[in-house]
């Protein structure tokens, strides 16, 4: 996109603009392509298509300083849903997920790719919601040996499991990490022997033991306030400037 082209909107963005927020032609109107930035453009009625005007683009990245994929266990679709937009919204760079023993959700490979499609509708609505201009990944593993092969090997790996001996860590190297969440029932033994033998390190998030759609929403918060969006150069969270009324 460059200033004064003009596109047409795709139909689900034309349909919210018309349909639900009932813009007029003229009204000024933020896009973005999803591979960082965004663009001030005005929307343009032609016989009923909604089309848009670039007007300026601007480099501005919202996206946060640490890289945390969201290795989440499948689960209910309901809770699914919302951890998917969640983790988005809280600045999730990929979201991965996978079966495990205890998944009361199965999908075959029909039914697991119209889910991947819907996850994916979710993160670009998410994005739209929270301002981020780069849209983070989401992928879909049959098995949960799958997801851990997906990983990349540098990565650190953490495991959150409520009876860890630690809690999260202190460091974080390189400030990537990928974060691991179980489904309603936990891990099987075996799966927490093979991500142990995979170099993930058993983590807890304090002394409660959290549903699977709070545990990797929280702990993602966690981690952003103490290396990410909310961490200042020392690792604590910086001053707030308040203006005077």
């Amino acid at each position: 996109m460059t200033a004064g082209e003009s596109l047409r909107l795709p139909a689900s963005v034309a349909h919210h603009a018309l349909r639900v927020l009932r813009l007029r032609g003229g009204a000024p109107i933020v896009l973005f392509n999803g591979h960082g930035g965004e663009y001030a453009a005005s929307l343009l009625i032609d016989d009923g298509d909604a089309m848009a005007r670039i007007d300026a683009h601007d480099p501005i990245d919202r996206e946060s300083s640490l890289k945390i994929t969201l290795v989440q266990a499948l689960v209910a679709a309901d809770k699914l849903d919302w951890i998917v937009e969640k983790a988005v919204e809280l600045g999730v760079d990929r979201i991965v997920i996978a079966p495990a023993r205890r998944s009361v959700v199965r999908l075959d490979a029909r039914r697991g790719e119209r889910r991947l499609q819907r996850w994916r509708e979710i993160v670009l609505s998410a994005c739209c919601q929270c301002g981020r201009n780069r849209v983070p990944r989401v992928d879909f593993f049959a098995s949960f040996e799958a997801a851990l092969t997906s990983l990349p090997a540098d990565q650190p790996r953490l495991m959150l499991l409520p009876s860890a001996g630690s809690g999260l860590p202190c460091a974080l190297p390189g400030l990537r990490a990928a974060l691991m969440v179980g489904p309603e029932g936990g891990f099987s033994e075996d799966e927490m022997q093979r991500a142990d033998q995979a170099g993930f390190i058993a983590a807890r998030i304090g002394p409660r033991i959290l549903r699977t759609e709070t545990a990797g929403l929280a702990a993602l918060a966690a981690l952003q306030a103490t290396f990410g969006d909310l961490a200042g150069p020392s690792g604590r969270p910086p001053p707030i400037a308040r203006g005077a009324s």
